[in-house]
């Protein structure tokens, strides 16, 4: 059974993922020790609450993993796959519709994009992929 708080009874050393990811920590694969209910939630128990938040050990947690340089890389050709367009090769600063319309907004309605948009960047670079 999970111990249940509310927000102005919560021990100090208990903490949500946010104020873990907040503090530079995980929880590391340990299970939550509490939940913390909303404060309307807590004066009426009988109704299901949905406004609630898991509680970890701060002493349990660890500090986040940080990514390697190859995986900053690997992460970075997948968003550049989601950010560029294949027709006009302009690398955006959002995702873009490629799935339904397989380009962005300006080529597919055929007008210039706004400048803002997308990034300068240099040319992608081409693989050399031994055959």
């Amino acid at each position: 059974m999970v111990s249940e708080f509310d927000r102005h009874n919560a021990p100090k050393d208990l903490l949500t993922r946010r104020q873990l990811r907040a503090a530079g920590l995980s929880p590391c694969g340990h299970d939550p020790v509490a939940q913390l209910r909303c404060h309307r939630c807590s004066y009426r128990p009988r109704i299901e609450c949905t406004h609630l938040a898991w509680l970890y050990r701060a002493d349990l947690a660890k500090p986040k993993r940080v990514p390697t340089l190859a995986q900053e890389g690997a992460l970075d050709r997948a968003m550049a796959a989601r950010q560029t367009c294949p027709k006009c090769k302009r690398r955006y600063y959002f995702y873009l519709p490629l799935r339904t319309q397989g380009c962005c907004d300006p080529c597919h309605q055929g007008f210039e994009p706004a400048p803002d948009t997308y990034t300068t960047s240099p040319a992608p670079a081409l693989h050399r992929l031994a055959a």
